[in-house]
């Protein structure tokens, strides 16, 4: 069973030797050039997405709008992605033990904010690798080391897992 990452981790690409990636730093934030009217009422956070190249060779690699997708609250409903403030990777050569780091910025509902699902999928030298689950919360503190505390993070993925478990065993009864 596949079990999505916990904001903070790290997920290694086997097709791609030494690529990795993980969505990071969920914090609250206002963008640099200032709200969207589309947001109005609505909070902001920024996340990041941050590539890394601990392989031998270069990697060209893309992450743009429509690669990553920002889902809030219980029911997965879609966060406001404020495209204009956001800034992506486009066609950038990631060299060995080199980063590259997209910044996204969205909104949603303050209450809907302490469950935020963000599914990326990278495209590499021009393919597209599989897409993968990071899931966190504003108000989960993160570590002296970028990763979300013990207690805080063991109890969203043991979270995470129980339901994905049941939901298996759903499909088979």
């Amino acid at each position: 069973m596949y079990e999505p990452n916990v904001v903070g981790d790290w997920h290694e690409y086997d097709e791609h030797a030494g690529l990795r990636v993980r969505v990071h730093r969920l914090e609250p934030a206002e963008p640099p050039r200032g709200r969207d009217d589309a947001a109005e009422g609505m909070t902001y956070f920024r996340l990041r997405v941050t590539v890394e190249n601990r392989g031998g060779r270069h990697y060209g690699i893309h992450l743009e709008d429509g690669q990553i997708d920002v889902r809030i609250g219980p029911d997965g409903e879609s966060a406001f992605i404020d495209w204009r403030n956001s800034q992506f990777i486009e066609g950038f050569d990631v060299y060995p033990l080199r980063r590259a780091t997209a910044v996204l910025y969205a909104a949603g509902p303050e209450a809907s904010l302490s469950q935020v699902d963000t599914q990326v999928q990278l495209r590499v030298e021009e393919e597209w690798t599989d897409r993968r689950l990071w899931t966190g919360g504003i108000g989960l503190t993160e570590g002296a080391t970028g990763t979300p505390t013990a207690s805080g993070r063991e109890s969203l993925a043991r979270q995470v897992s129980n339901f994905l478990r049941d939901q298996a065993e759903e499909g088979t009864a």
